[in-house]
């Protein structure tokens, strides 16, 4: 008669039956596992959905802005695409003990530095505005691998407190924008304004709003990108969408460096993107530590370090073919949240195919051919989605205490005086109004200075900052 198995001792885990070599199947973890294409080309094509608009969106406005023509507003979306491929494949794949979190991670151009390079841009004479951008983008990269490996004992000047005022500015200070672009765009039009422009501007944000109601699954998250093709299609009848320019437009050509002149650098700029660069540093730490948790592989001080090195050298070598300060995009963290595809490589394949466009010019004009109206009832959504993000990060930032409420009110005011008083520091020095000029730097200068003041000189703070979240 067999004798019953032996029990295992209390308190001690049970031996593991044995494994025969022939029928072993590796555990692999689900951020390593490499998925069959059935499954992974329809993920990865939700991540580019999720991240297109995103990505083209600085080009755009910054595009727009520098008055440069269809060619110009080509080159800078295409170079963005690409910057944008090259950064996520670092990050997923990397090179280890080097680069790269080896996280399904997204790293593009951020919507963060569109304000303060639109500060530079005004107060750059033609010629001048993009080489300004781009040398201050260039040290701002500089700054980030310096300061990256110390980064985490700077997050506690960084709480939610000081990163959802910088991130609600964000969105306020943009709003000009999207409002301008539903009027046509440009000022000097003679249909500026007009009820036509603002009749398709309201048409794309309805249909955005219908989709987001009533869609459903993968139909829903790329709601913006379906309002950006209908509203285009519903432009074509009246004669405002023209797609002629398309014929000049280069099937495929890789960026040309330095294509908008030798980067200038200029101290006032360089200051406005370094402090725009340390808040996109804790974004990004946020979003590595949040998918950390999400994929069960925890994003230790090793793991962020390397993937703040990656935006640095994405932020440095960027602006060399036409790139901007580049981060996590929050919208993929959502991405896998939501799926619960957890595997690097279907991030990487997204890149790969942002890598693809951005050597095809020509789909970069299909987006920059968009009518502005058209831009401006998405741009709505966007824009506004930034500044609910914001307004999220300081629900959790212990506003029942009165020194954090006039932390933000101060803050808040400091950062939207440019946009109610655009001439308020008309009289200031040149480099002052390059850095209070936008709502972001003085916000974040001002949410720093009263966050030492109330909970680090001279006394310790009496609510501890929350732990570091993501956005």
């Amino acid at each position: 008669m067999a004798q019953p198995a032996t029990e295992p001792a209390k308190g001690s885990r049970p031996t593991p039956p044995p494994v025969h070599t022939e029928d072993a199947v590796t555990s692999v973890h689900p951020v390593d596992e490499k998925l069959h294409p059935s499954r992974l080309v329809p993920a990865a094509l939700q991540h580019i959905a999720a991240m297109y608009a995103g990505v083209v969106t600085p080009p755009l406005i910054i595009g727009q802005a520098c008055g440069l023509d269809l060619e110009g507003r080509t080159r800078l979306i295409a170079a963005s695409l690409l910057i944008a491929g090259v950064a996520t494949l670092l990050q997923t794949l990397g090179v280890k003990g080097f680069v790269g979190n080896r996280l399904p991670f997204v790293n593009a151009a951020s919507s963060a530095g569109i304000a303060p390079i639109l500060a530079i841009v005004e107060t750059n004479t033609e010629g001048s505005q993009l080489p300004a951008v781009y040398g201050a983008v260039m040290v701002a990269g500089v700054f980030c691998l310096a300061v990256g490996p110390f980064f985490g004992r700077l997050l506690r000047f960084f709480p939610p407190l000081v990163t959802g005022v910088v991130i609600t500015l964000i969105g306020v200070t943009l709003m000009p924008v999207p409002v301008g672009w539903a009027q046509g765009g440009d000022k000097t039009a003679a249909d500026f304004g007009s009820m036509r422009n603002l009749a398709l501007a309201a048409f794309t944000l309805a249909v955005i709003l219908v989709i987001q109601r009533f869609g459903k699954g993968f139909v829903k998250q790329v709601a913006l990108l379906f309002g950006l093709l209908i509203g285009t299609l519903a432009a074509i009848p009246f004669g405002m969408a023209d797609f002629g320019a398309l014929d000049s437009a280069p099937v495929a050509a890789l960026p040309t460096p330095f294509a908008f002149g030798a980067p200038e650098f200029q101290p006032a700029a360089i200051l406005s993107l370094c402090i725009v660069m340390l808040v996109l540093m804790t974004e990004s730490s946020a979003g590595m530590l949040a998918l950390g948790e999400i994929c069960d592989r925890r994003a230790d001080a090793k793991v962020i370090t390397r993937g703040l090195r990656t935006d640095g050298l994405a932020t440095l070598v960027g602006p060399v073919f036409g790139g901007f300060p580049t981060s996590a995009f929050a919208q993929n963290v959502g991405v896998v949240s939501l799926t619960r595809v957890r595997s690097r490589y279907v991030v990487a394949v997204a890149g790969a195919t942002l890598l693809v466009l951005g050597a095809f010019p020509v789909l970069g004009a299909v987006v920059s051919l968009v009518p502005m109206p058209v831009l401006g009832g998405a741009g709505i959504v966007l824009f506004g989605s930034i500044a609910v993000s914001g307004i999220r990060t300081l629900s959790e930032a212990g506003l029942d205490d009165s020194s954090n409420i006039i932390l933000v009110a101060v803050a808040l005011g400091a950062g939207i005086i440019p946009l109610a008083a655009p001439t308020f520091y008309a009289e200031f020095p040149a480099w002052a109004q390059t850095v209070l000029g936008s709502g972001i730097s003085a916000g974040a200068i001002v949410a720093v200075a009263l966050n030492l003041f109330f909970h680090h000189l001279g006394t310790r703070s009496r609510h501890p900052a929350p732990a570091l979240k993501s956005s």
